[in-house]
């Protein structure tokens, strides 16, 4: 295992050039050593140097390789260099304790406790993480690690989420030991883990096993209300489980999926994480509005406007874990707009204006959104739904998608005929509710094309007072 190890060190152009420009003791160690392992490609690179200051090391390795020097941690000495491609970077540290062993120790998961010496190829496991790697297990280094930082707590599902590994038992227990001090890191940093996690293959499977540890409910409150909506006539699942399938199905309708459709996914467009994750945190998300808006008539269970109620409960939560206001706008869209492509493919004669209205008013989003009521459906197999009601719904959407990609190029802003000053002149009104609601109804008939120039503009906000 040795030897695979020293070739991946070879291999790397970065800690290569390191090994011939510098004789100091240097320890590669964490995620870069746990990807070599697992034959994965790395960006970052965790390096611990042993015999010199590693603030005064960093400057010189940002002269190496022209990059630019972030100063992460003063306290406790940890810096970063981010090389030129603004793809790759270093972070170099000192070891915890003046000791490899003793950093090791303090770290969260043995898959990422350990060590390799660049220059002579030794490998230091004392937790026994390679071990982990290959029975694909994840395991706690020492449990008073959670304390110390409660935030490992959580990315414990996050490194579940990126591979699928199953949690040892020890490492369960701990977690539910622990589980209230999840709070205790600042809101920032528990951001960043939970799209880390929503980022991987197996979010699904990592939010089914938090809930096992109580962890779940206490960074969203609102799995508590999910959790008391049963199966129906529509869902199979209770609402709790269909919302953790409907991530499962949004993952597995990107895999397969067209390369067009990939791309467009895997774009970073806000927050600094791909589409995907941002799409897949909205799936679970989805149906946040259903508890608040349940009634049962005549045995049927209704949740009339939950998507609009859902949108706007989802403000409210996202706000308090701190997420931008353009994720917060995404997110509450989806939501907000879920049911719709259906409600859209559904019309007794689909025609090219009808989806025409659909990609205007969704615009970039489109596609998030036809994936997400493709995942909405896919998870909901109650005893009035048959394989034929699924399977039309989803070639129905397919169309939309298709229809989307092939007119996207020719799609143009749509131009502003009438200012909120020309309404209000032209009505003889002031700022008022009425004034938003008449542009609103302005904008939704230029996205349904009946209204095209500014004399119709005129003429249609004179039939809104």
């Amino acid at each position: 295992m040795n030897s695979i190890i020293i070739e991946k060190i070879k291999s790397d152009n970065i800690i290569s050039k390191i090994v011939e420009s510098f004789d100091n003791q240097i320890y590669l160690v964490g995620g870069t050593v746990r990807d070599y392992y697992m034959d994965l490609e790395s960006t970052d690179r965790d390096i611990i140097v042993m015999d010199e200051d590693a603030k005064s090391f960093a400057l010189k390795l940002a002269d190496l390789f022209e990059a630019s020097y972030v100063p992460l941690d003063e306290e406790n000495k940890i810096y970063r260099l981010v090389l030129p491609d603004k793809i790759n970077y270093i972070d170099v540290t000192n070891p915890v304790g003046d000791s490899i062993e003793k950093d090791l120790m303090r770290r969260d998961l043995t898959i990422n406790s350990i060590a390799v010496n660049i220059r002579s190829g030794e490998i230091i496991d004392i937790s026994g993480g390679v071990t982990d790697i290959k029975n694909k297990c994840l395991n706690y280094v020492n449990e008073h690690n959670f304390v110390d930082d409660p935030l490992r707590l959580l990315r414990v599902y996050r490194f579940q989420a990126l591979y699928g590994f199953e949690l040892a038992p020890e490492t369960i227990n701990a977690v539910c030991k622990y589980s209230s001090l999840i709070k205790e890191p600042a809101v920032e940093r528990i951001n960043y883990e939970l799209m880390k996690l929503f980022s991987g293959k197996y979010a699904h499977k990592a939010l089914e096993n938090m809930n096992k540890t109580w962890i779940l409910e206490e960074i969203f409150p609102f799995v508590a209300e999910l959790k008391q909506v049963p199966p129906n006539a529509h869902h199979h699942l209770d609402l709790f489980h269909h919302s953790i399938e409907t991530v499962k199905q949004i993952q597995i309708l990107y895999e397969n999926n067209s390369e067009p459709v990939k791309e467009h996914l895997e774009r970073i467009d806000f927050g600094g994480f791909p589409r995907l994750a941002h799409l897949k945190l909205a799936g679970f998300m989805h149906d946040i509005g259903k508890f608040s808006t349940w009634t049962i008539e005549e045995g049927k269970h209704r949740f009339i406007k939950h998507d609009d109620v859902g949108a706007t409960l989802a403000i409210d939560y996202l706000k308090k874990l701190h997420f931008s206001n353009k994720q917060i706008q995404y997110i509450s869209s989806m939501i907000k707009y879920h049911i719709y492509p259906s409600h859209v493919m559904t019309s007794p004669q689909i025609t090219e204006k009808i989806m025409m209205r659909y990609v205007r008013k969704m615009d970039v989003n489109s596609i998030d959104n036809i994936i997400l009521a493709q995942a909405d459906r896919l998870s909901a197999r109650g005893p009035e739904i048959t394989d034929d009601i699924v399977e039309r719904n989803i070639n129905s959407l397919n169309m939309l998608i298709k229809f989307y990609l092939e007119t996207r190029e020719t799609l143009k802003p749509l131009p502003k005929l009438l200012s909120g000053d020309d309404v209000m002149k032209i009505l003889d009104i002031k700022p008022s509710r009425k004034l938003g609601e008449i542009m609103s109804a302005l904008h939704e008939a230029q996205i349904s094309g009946d209204v095209m120039t500014k004399e119709q503009a005129v003429e249609f906000i004179k039939t809104q007072t």
